[in-house]
């Protein structure tokens, strides 16, 4: 059997499913605090554990430093940002504006099926908080937040949240790591609340309520 070269646009091709596999499992990782806040990383080491050239590794690396989630130095040095209490409170604002608004548009949409459903991924952020899981607790608490910021059917404001969350990830589980707090997410059954009342004012406070005090319960 004749092997036939590949086309340059399949080659094309290859190269692009490949970065943007590694930016996704990468944009994850950071997203869910997987990676710790100031850790360094190496295109080297990039493409060895995702068994991808350098190409692929640099142009993931490019987009997740466009979008605040990784730091590049001039000298090429790849870190996670390790976010200062003044630059937690600038997006811990950002989140207070953005996130009730979104929850209040998805409030018409949010029936019994939603509300059950939440309330499920709820539970699961308590066992996590039980067993002290810092990074099981941060994605399932961002998997509460966009299961319900879905139902808004505002893709744009939800990708704004979703970049502010990838700055958040790393400082956010090396914050809880060290707190272990146990009552972050009491703020979730006032949002479930909100929800199961059809209260809009009281939902926007709700979720204006978790996004800032539970930030400032991990910085205290």
């Amino acid at each position: 059997m004749v092997t036939l070269p590949r086309t340059a646009g399949e080659i094309g091709s290859a190269t692009g499913s490949a970065h943007e596999q590694v930016y996704r499992s990468l944009r994850s990782r950071i997203m869910h605090g997987e990676i710790d806040p100031g850790e360094a990383l190496t295109l080297r080491g990039i493409g060895k554990e995702f068994g991808v050239s350098m190409t692929p590794a640099r142009e993931s690396v490019r987009r997740l430093a466009a979008e605040g989630a990784l730091t590049m130095s001039s000298s090429g040095r790849i870190t996670a940002p390790d976010l200062s209490a003044d630059r937690i409170e600038e997006l811990a604002a950002l989140r207070a504006l953005l996130e009730p608004e979104l929850a209040a548009r998805a409030l018409p949409r949010a029936h019994l099926a939603l509300i059950d459903r939440l309330r499920a991924i709820n539970a699961r952020v308590s066992e996590f908080v039980a067993k002290q899981d810092a990074v099981g607790y941060l994605r399932t608490n961002l998997e509460f937040h966009r299961t319900l910021y879905l139902r808004a059917q505002a893709p744009a404001m939800l990708a704004m949240v979703e970049t502010v969350w990838l700055q958040l990830g790393p400082t956010m589980r090396a914050l809880y790591a060290r707190r272990n707090r146990t009552d972050l997410q009491k703020h979730h059954r006032m949002i479930l609340a909100a929800l199961a009342a059809g209260d809009e004012p009281a939902l926007r406070l709700a979720v204006r309520t978790d996004v800032t005090q539970g930030l400032k319960m991990l910085v205290a």
